[in-house]
């Protein structure tokens, strides 16, 4: 196995957009976008931020809720932002923000739209029990040529980092999704049927229960047949974990290690100075005086070397 210590790439300047950081993406040859989810354990309120990697600059635009992902469009500056219980179609430098679905877990109180992936259909997404103790939340996907919003699955609690990739069977109508509930501490295999929209076939493909922290953000490796998973860890060991694992046995081939910063939220894999890195972002959230004072790269984003020769293009939505 190999392991890899991270660099702090970008330290934000002020405790609001540390407190937790995730969901970062490509989204210009040398910028990221990432999400400040909320600007404190009692804000509910967060932005979205796009850093340049070469210069350390970071913009921020606050938004009237909490934002659990914001996806980059082929528009410039202009996102689609799960925000609160909608998807919204974000154009930040006009700052002109309107909804495109209906309301996501109507029927329940307590939640918020949470992590997701863009694919060549739309946005397979979840949400999360502000508590993380009622399985009360779901998985949705919004089929982008209609805009139409299709459950798919309910009972979760903490819905976070997926995966959708071809299906075995090399069927056109149907996908394969791997999903995170991370409470379960797994990451489970769905055959993913694309229209009428439904999910079957649950099954474990990785069993980290015996873990004592918690999978979080997911990206799919570029070898196709492995992922790499950001733990969340509530304790207080003295580095964060990002791994990566081969699918077929559960392996784990890499590990990234995020100094004085335990709780990993997401990974993201792009080319930095022509060479293929990682990107992870790391939370204060939950962290106590004295751990924040240990902790003192908590909330920061961090950047290391990858062992892979090339890195797989970010998806982008497409408004045309």
């Amino acid at each position: 196995m190999k392991t890899f210590c991270a660099d702090v790439l970008y330290r934000p300047p002020v405790d609001e957009l540390r407190f937790l950081p995730e969901g970062p993406h490509v989204c210009a040859p040398t910028r990221i976008s990432w999400v400040a989810i909320q600007h404190g354990p009692d804000v509910p309120q967060g932005s979205i931020n796009i850093l340049s990697v070469d210069s350390g600059e970071n913009e921020s635009w606050d938004l009237d809720g909490r934002p659990g992902f914001a996806y980059p469009t082929d528009a410039d500056d202009t996102f689609v932002i799960g925000l609160e219980r909608h998807l919204v179609l974000a154009d930040l430098r006009r700052e002109d923000i309107r909804e495109i679905s209906p309301e996501v877990d109507a029927d329940v109180d307590g939640t918020i739209i949470n992590d997701g992936i863009v694919f060549e259909h739309g946005i397979v997404f979840g949400t999360k029990d502000l508590e993380f103790k009622e399985p009360k939340a779901s998985l949705y996907f919004w089929r982008q040529k209609d805009g139409r919003l299709f459950r798919l699955l309910d009972g979760q609690t903490c819905s976070n980092g997926k995966v959708v990739l071809p299906h075995p069977d090399g069927s056109s109508k149907r996908r394969l999704l791997l999903d995170i509930d991370t409470p379960t501490r797994t990451v489970a295999a769905y055959d993913f049927d694309l229209d009428p929209p439904a999910l079957s076939n649950r099954r474990v493909v990785l069993d980290l229960r015996d873990r004592d922290d918690y999978p979080d953000g997911m990206v799919l490796a570029p070898d196709g047949e492995s992922v790499i998973i950001a733990f969340y860890n509530p304790g207080d060991p003295q580095y964060g974990q990002a791994c990566q694992f081969r699918l077929s046995d559960g392996a784990m081939l890499t590990m990234w290690q995020t100094p004085l910063s335990p709780r990993v939220t997401c990974p993201l894999l792009m080319r930095v100075a022509d060479k293929p890195k990682i990107i992870l972002t790391t939370a204060v959230e939950h962290m106590s005086d004295a751990q924040r004072e240990r902790h003192r790269n908590a909330g920061c984003l961090f950047t290391a070397d990858t062992p892979f020769s090339d890195v797989t293009p970010s998806a982008v939505l497409r408004l045309a």
